[in-house]
């Protein structure tokens, strides 16, 4: 986070390891005092702006404004910009950088980046969660239609002009089930539902558009439990410690009919943890 200058979220997150329990007394001195050296080298990212939503907005907007003259700066300097960063994308490892470039893209008004992007995305076999990269930065550039393409073995077809840009975009039934999680481990088990956020936004960029992404779309609660029960134990596994299926089922009220669902929807979950960023 601090080498990608993301002082807001290093800050989040070690008040929230600070609020956490059961640690050495050492580690806490340590969070401690990054926490209080990064208050007094960047106050202004210590400031709660969620009761600002309107400054937060306006902060927003012009961080983006200044992305896209940030873009066109460096188009005007050099004419083979837009290049360079279409061979950072597709031709260099997945890495921070390659994000970066994404961004990048995403300003610079040049039809032919459409195309370039809508063809590698079609013709190539991409990381999921670069796969939903590519189709952010189609939206913004204000891509519209259908776009088909391969996500492992499934053949997945994605408006693009709706794809979510946050993660507060996707539809309320994903919300859902998050909440449901929080509901059973938010006071109990922080640092489960701490991990449990973080997996399941990237999980869920990583299946938009398929057959997984769709059930949880389903309106029902059975879906929720299901899918909620799933991660719930993905992240149990992660941490290093053990899950009871039983009582996972129970504390989820996934009955015995439900099962089958639950073993598929968590075994999706663990091939996306299992395959990481070098993943297909």
């Amino acid at each position: 986070m601090l080498e990608n200058e993301r002082y807001g979220e290093a800050m989040n997150l070690l008040r929230f390891l600070l609020q956490c329990q059961g640690q050495e007394e050492r580690h806490y001195d340590e969070w401690r005092a990054l926490l209080e050296w990064l208050e007094a080298a960047f106050p202004h990212y210590t400031e709660d702006s969620s009761f600002a939503p309107d400054v937060q907005e306006e902060e927003e907007i012009s961080e983006e404004d200044m992305a896209r003259q940030h873009a066109r700066s460096k188009l005007e300097q050099d004419q083979g910009y837009a290049d360079k960063l279409l061979r950072t994308v597709m031709e260099e490892p997945l890495s921070e950088q390659t994000m970066l470039a994404l961004e990048q893209l995403a300003y610079l008004e040049l039809p032919e980046i459409d195309e370039a992007l809508i063809s590698w995305l079609t013709d190539k076999s991409l990381h999921p969660l670069l796969q939903f990269r590519v189709l952010q930065t189609l939206r913004r550039r204000g891509t519209q239609g259908f776009i088909t393409f391969t996500r492992g073995e499934e053949q997945v077809e994605v408006e693009i002009d709706t794809v979510p840009l946050r993660p507060e975009d996707f539809p309320l039934q994903i919300v859902r089930i998050l909440e449901r999680v929080a509901d059973q481990t938010e006071v109990h088990e922080p640092t489960l539902f701490y991990f449990a956020q973080e997996l399941w936004i990237q999980f869920v960029m990583a299946v938009y558009g398929t057959r997984d992404y769709d059930s949880m779309l389903e309106d029902n609660d059975s879906m929720t439990d299901i899918w909620a029960a799933a991660l719930h134990m993905t992240v149990a596994d992660s941490l290093g410690g053990s899950h009871d299926e039983e009582d996972t089922r129970s504390m989820y009220a996934v009955t015995g009919a439900m099962r089958f669902r639950l073993e598929q929807a968590y075994r999706s979950m663990k091939q996306f943890v299992s395959a990481g960023l070098g993943g297909q």
